[in-house]
């Protein structure tokens, strides 16, 4: 495809003109660009889709939990965005690379992050939280569109080590409002790199809605860079298995670069610090609730006889168990000393480092005085 999916959409908000292979009452429809793609996805592989977004959810909700209750500093809830991240991630082969941005927990999940990598950072007891080659995952970028650049450098490397890997740079509706993410699709469209741009569009760029970024489809951006793109529900976890497929098959075999606009939405607030009730009302997100990504699937999978209570109650537990993971990395974390932030900045010790470790002890040493004094 040279066009998005669907060019009749009018404006950058409109949900019904989107591909999808799966309504919000749970009915499996036809389409006949995806429905190839997901020809093997059967009841079982369904269900494996509905547990990973189940315990997506549930990491989500422990996040913010810990966060108010003090054990993290911050939390960027993905609530109401699980089918979009799983589905996503789920077509993506272990030895591509992905770059997600702060928001995408699912994605991180997905690549096989362990309990304590959801935690640590938004504790600040880590630099990243985990080694991105463990997982071929990047550490989650928080400055907006950065890591399309990141990810369409990596594809580039990965032409010139000929391989058939596959980069995928993740962002939001707000970031394609950026140079980078345009400037990255540039460089992508003419290099032919091997990258597929997801872009989540969640309808709020914290407090502006995706109507102040775009006023058409953000998909259809895309092939004004010479890149294909699809425009696709954002809350139908199959659908986005079956784009996301269609675009790493496109980029593994050398035709370049694809884009998928997923349309979707932010239940939660941007993230812990944010009040969503100041910016938008409560019938937009009750109505965007009906949409709910894990309800359409469990509709589906009950319609087919495919979702029993002990399937439902065996997924329960393993999220009760995730969730109590996480929480025990967060409270068990011990806080290095503050001077240890200048451990392993560098492969090699040198004499610029020694002096602003010189420098950061004597400034910490005051705090210790000034503590000794008061105690006086």
């Amino acid at each position: 495809m040279t066009h998005t999916l669907n060019p009749t959409a009018e404006l950058a908000t409109d949900t019904e003109d989107v591909a999808r292979l799966v309504t919000p009452d749970g009915e499996r429809i036809a389409d006949p660009e995806l429905d190839r793609w997901v020809a093997d996805v059967d009841a079982a592989a369904l269900r494996a889709l509905y547990r990973d977004m189940v315990l997506l959810r549930r990491i989500d909700s422990e996040g913010i939990a810990l966060q108010r209750q003090g054990q993290l500093a911050l939390w960027p809830p993905c609530q109401g965005q699980e089918a979009t991240q799983i589905g996503t991630a789920r077509a993506l082969r272990a030895d591509d690379f992905a770059f997600p941005s702060y928001r995408e927990t699912g994605v991180v999940f997905a690549r096989g992050a362990k309990p304590a990598d959801y935690v640590l950072a938004w504790r600040g007891e880590e630099h990243s939280t985990y080694n991105p080659y463990d997982i071929n995952t990047a550490s989650p970028q928080i400055i907006i569109g950065a890591q399309s650049l990141h990810a369409v450098g990596y594809a580039m490397g990965i032409q010139r080590d000929g391989t058939d890997q596959v980069a995928a740079a993740y962002f939001g509706d707000g970031a394609s409002s950026q140079g980078d993410v345009n400037e990255a699709m540039v460089f992508a469209a003419s290099y032919g790199a091997p990258v597929v741009f997801v872009c989540s569009n969640n309808q709020w760029a914290i407090s502006e809605p995706v109507t102040v970024q775009a006023k058409f489809p953000i998909a259809g951006r895309a092939p004004g860079f010479g890149i294909p793109s699809m425009r696709v529900d954002g809350n139908d976890v199959l659908a986005c298995l079956a784009a996301m497929r269609w675009a790493v098959d496109n980029a593994r075999k050398g035709n370049g670069p694809a884009f998928i606009e997923a349309v979707t939405y932010r239940i939660g607030p941007h993230t812990t610090s944010d009040d969503p009730t100041r910016y938008r009302d409560k019938e937009e997100v009750e109505r965007w609730k009906g949409r709910d990504p894990l309800a359409r699937i469990e509709a589906l999978l009950r319609a087919q006889g495919e979702f029993g209570d002990d399937f439902a109650a065996a997924v329960a537990a393993d999220a009760d168990a995730l969730a109590a993971e996480v929480r025990a990395a967060a409270q068990g974390a011990v806080t290095r000393d503050a001077i240890t932030v200048l451990d392993n900045v560098y492969a090699e010790p040198h004499s610029g480092l020694e002096e602003q470790r010189e420098w950061f002890g004597a400034y910490l040493d005051g705090f210790a005085a000034e503590d000794e004094g008061a105690a006086r």
